[in-house]
């Protein structure tokens, strides 16, 4: 049994909760994706590990068990998109105002409560989605918040879109979840959490999540990787010097 379907809603839930989830990502083209991790990763390098923790994180979100999936994607889709997944094209404007669309031209076409992630935590389940759909469905929360760990935020969940819930909002800072959540809860609306996860950010954060998934993409990309840095060298005072030496192994 892969970590995957270990991770498998195992809820009394209906066949489909009436509900939404929104990937929210970019083209992993490299150059445009996972800068933060270059150095000590190359460009390309950096992009196949974007690659991975998307399909390990559409993997994941096709396997909630709701009535839509959908994708709002900053460039084109490729051969690594699955079936079963709407493409929205992201609207332009900071990451504030584009969550805010992402959320307005999804519930367009389908009214129906929405779930949005990122592409950055690969270690999401089946079950966390559920969970924060559910939350949404029954009517018990108006909105889900799910903190990172960097003080960002991993998870968003609102029953309908309202730009003013986004719109303004530092993002990319160390209190970007704190004015996010004092946003949701100032608006009067009623909060569910779901637990902290971690980002995806720095090689020190990717090593930590491969060891949580060891049988993901993301962690056989982040094996790769780390087997071509330390034969190649890891440039001086690089995470990877710093963490090193790695034991790269197989996972069956």
């Amino acid at each position: 049994m892969s970590w995957f379907d270990a991770a498998r809603p195992r809820g009394t839930y209906p066949a489909a909760l009436a509900a939404q989830v929104i990937v929210i990502a970019k083209e992993p083209v490299p150059g445009r994706v996972k800068t933060r991790l270059t150095p000590p990763c190359t460009p390309d390098d950096a992009a196949s590990l974007a690659a991975a923790a998307l399909a390990d994180t559409l993997a994941v979100a096709a396997a909630a068990p709701v009535t839509r999936h959908v994708l709002a994607l900053d460039g084109a889709p490729g051969d690594w998109l699955p079936a079963g997944f709407d493409v929205v094209a992201q609207r332009s404007g900071g990451l504030d105002e584009r969550l805010a669309a992402a959320f307005a031209d999804t519930h367009a076409r389908l009214p129906l409560p929405m779930v949005l992630i990122g592409m950055d935590t690969p270690q999401v389940t089946p079950a966390l989605l559920t969970e924060a759909a559910q939350s949404l469905v029954s009517g018990e929360a108006d909105a889900v918040f799910g903190p990172a760990a960097d003080g960002g935020f991993w998870l968003l969940g609102l029953r309908r879109p309202d730009r003013s819930l986004l719109a303004g909002v530092p993002m990319s800072r160390a209190d970007t979840g704190r004015h996010q959540l004092n946003r949701l809860t100032s608006a009067g609306l009623r909060v569910a959490m779901v637990p902290e996860l971690t980002d995806v950010d720095t090689f020190r954060e990717a090593e930590l999540i491969a060891g949580e998934i060891p049988r993901s993409r993301f962690a056989a990309a982040f094996r790769r990787v780390a087997a071509g840095l330390t034969a190649a060298g890891a440039p001086a005072g690089s995470p990877l010097q710093a963490t090193g030496p790695w034991t790269v192994t197989s996972v069956p």
